[in-house]
């Protein structure tokens, strides 16, 4: 069986298809420049085959990239394209934990089962703040107000033409959680509420009184794309880093779990109601 595809690996395939589209070129022309057939680009677009360095910086010189600092961070992707990339180290991912954001950017189908904070893309910046700020890491205001802006921008996917589908399910203890304090989460379950209407997100809460249940291991994130080449992936966020899976045997355990979730979760509009009755009781 051939060799999946790296975290890296894909979200350079992901850029280079990027770069090319928005360059006007097609992936004939791309294959002419470097003196390859046509089938050779799809398989790096699909990540399927790596790029040498110097055809990498060929093609972005054809696609009109000037600024060096993308070329460099383009070309130290490609090297680090075969490493494992089950895990991204804090120290090297925040603030924005470009893994997961090319995921969310690249996804088309995102479920996200939460037991403790709100989903992350549907916190308001208050809300944001108050997590980041809770963190005993010796962060300063610059690099909280960073991690919050990188927090909030992820939100951009939902203002596209083509959102992405968002399944969350929360548990109610999690909109019972003053995280900010009253007003601050007052104003997170009213925005909560908002985006449930949205027609590409669907919220679910689990209440209380369902006990026991597969989501009380831990929160987790599964993408799914719209490329067949790209297998789903799961994503547990821990204290230092974020795991990334993305086995079948993975990930169709955590579909399964998800599954699992919802069915015992209530019924989207039975949802807005204890969000709202949470809301009305703070």
């Amino acid at each position: 069986m051939a060799s999946r595809p790296t975290v890296r690996r894909r979200r350079l395939a992901a850029l280079l298809v990027d770069l090319r589209e928005r360059a006007g070129k097609t992936p004939e022309m791309a294959a002419e420049r470097i003196g390859c057939h046509r089938t050779k680009i799809n398989r790096i677009e699909n990540a399927r085959l790596g790029i040498s360095l110097g055809e990498l910086r060929d093609l972005l010189t054809f696609y009109g990239v000037e600024d060096a600092a993308q070329v460099e961070d383009a070309v130290a992707l490609a090297q680090r394209s075969r490493e494992p990339g089950w895990v991204q180290r804090a120290g090297l991912a925040r603030p924005s934990y470009a893994d997961f954001i090319d995921y969310e950017r690249t996804a088309n189908y995102i479920r996200s089962s939460q037991n403790s904070l709100i989903a992350g893309l549907l916190q308001t910046p208050d809300y944001a703040k108050a997590v980041v700020s809770a963190s005993p890491s010796t962060l300063g205001h610059d690099e909280v107000e960073a991690l919050v802006t990188a927090r909030i921008k992820r939100q951009e996917v939902l203002q596209r033409p083509e959102p992405p589908r968002v399944c969350v399910i929360e548990g109610e203890a999690t909109l019972r959680g003053q995280v900010g304090g009253a007003q601050v989460m007052r104003k997170q379950l009213e925005h909560l509420m908002a985006m449930a209407e949205h027609p590409s997100v669907e919220v679910q809460v689990i209440p209380d009184s369902a006990g026991a249940h597969a989501g009380l291991t831990g929160s987790f994130v599964l993408f799914g794309f719209p490329n067949p080449s790209f297998s789903d992936v799961v994503c547990v966020e821990h204290r230092t880093g974020t795991l990334y899976m993305e086995t079948p045997e993975e990930t169709g355990e955590y579909t399964l779990i998800f599954d699992s979730l919802r069915s015992i979760a209530l019924s989207p509009r039975d949802s807005l109601d204890a969000i709202a009755k949470v809301r009305q009781e703070l």
